[in-house]
């Protein structure tokens, strides 16, 4: 059935960038002679979101998908590279004896791998026969499908994941990436690979089209992908000839805002300090923009400010939110003097400052709000 959205964003898929006719239907569980007749090449169409730039076909899935099935792992060059490379993304995050979870494994062909590694290697396969294949081999592998971002695997949380070389295949890598991560550590790691479409672009390989590969990912869009569904790339890079991408991906960790609370607290002792200089309600505040109004606010200045001064026109004869506070003209400096002035003008505020001492109050006192604290401004 012919889809009109990108499956990740939800954009647009009207950029249809080619179309074939008479493609096969699958790339596996082939033809035998008894089918052979029921055999037929279908049309496949290839689209571009115009939002996220995700190249995609615009069709429904191969009924197998969720499957995992692996020729190429029984090649010893391949062999060799996933040993090597797993050693050193696993000395890279110290995961050896920490849980590793695959993330469709088929016949455990890398689960093994992993295994060797010195890591607690889990795998989740959808298929039935590969998993009690997997289980035979004294490998702990789940039949299980992460159809759902709330899906609880068991054995989770684990420390880290690997998804090589399937992503492509789903028609729902949201709610997929979504749930991984949900099954994961706080300092979760992950190794995400995907075939290479920056190489087949470049190469111009019109035959790497399939009917089982929904997804065809440059580097570009495989970081958006995990942005979008809460990991972090730590580094993308091009392995196994050019054709596979490999994204080493973090959990995204929440900020640490405690430095915001410790500079509010600075900020708030230094103006008690400076006010406390002055006859009560003997001060104001020139600026009238959303930082200024969040301090006002935040540090409890209505009952200690007379009034806010600022040039634009259309803030006079209005009042501050929260703490409503008279907004004024700067020649009300002039016709009801204070005896300071306490600039919150962001970048602004050291013209603002020559400007009160030059055209205003040559003699005011004058303090500027700094990222760092309030500064005086000595005359």
């Amino acid at each position: 059935m012919r889809i009109s959205k990108c499956r990740v964003c939800g954009g647009q898929l009207k950029e249809k960038l080619l179309s074939y006719a008479k493609m096969p239907k699958t790339a596996q569980f082939l033809p035998d002679a008894r089918s052979l007749k029921n055999d037929a090449g279908i049309k496949l169409e290839v689209y571009q979101c115009r939002c996220c730039g995700l190249v995609q076909l615009g069709a429904d899935p191969v009924p197998y998908y969720r499957q995992v099935i692996r020729a190429a792992a029984v090649s010893p060059e391949m062999t060799a590279f996933r040993i090597k490379q797993f050693s050193k993304f696993f000395k890279r995050f110290s995961l050896q004896g920490k849980k590793v979870v695959e993330i469709g494994c088929g016949r455990g062909e890398y689960l093994a791998l992993i295994k060797k590694c010195q890591a607690k290697a889990y795998g989740l396969e959808y298929c039935r026969q590969a998993q009690s294949y997997c289980v035979k081999s004294g490998l702990k592998v789940f039949k299980s499908f992460i159809a759902s971002s709330r899906q609880r695997l068991p054995q989770a949380p684990f420390d880290a994941f690997m998804i090589l070389n399937f992503l492509e295949h789903l028609p729902d890598p949201n709610s997929l990436l979504r749930g991984i991560a949900n099954n994961l550590t706080e300092q979760g790691i992950g190794l995400v690979e995907v075939p290479n479409f920056d190489m087949i672009l470049r190469k111009k390989l019109f035959t790497e089209f399939t009917s089982d590969h929904l997804f065809y990912f440059t580097s570009d869009t495989l970081r958006t992908l995990l942005a979008f569904n809460g990991f972090e790339a730590l580094e993308t890079k091009v392995i196994w000839h050019d054709y596979i991408i490999s994204a080493v991906v973090r959990k995204r960790q929440p900020l640490l805002l405690a430095d915001f609370s410790a500079g509010r607290q600075k900020l708030k002792n230094d103006l008690s300090a400076y006010l406390e200089r002055f006859s009560p309600c003997q001060v104001a505040v020139w600026g009238a923009g959303h930082q200024a109004l969040a301090i006002l606010a935040l540090m409890d200045l209505n009952q200690k400010i007379k009034y806010v001064v600022d040039s634009a026109k259309f803030k006079q004869g209005k009042f501050t939110p929260a703490t409503h506070l008279p907004i004024v003209s700067p020649d009300t400096l002039k016709t009801d003097p204070v005896e300071a002035v306490i600039v919150m003008a962001a970048s602004y505020s050291d013209e603002v400052a020559r400007i009160i001492r030059r055209r205003y109050a040559p003699g005011i006192g004058i303090s500027i709000v700094r990222d760092f604290g309030l500064e005086e401004i000595k005359s």
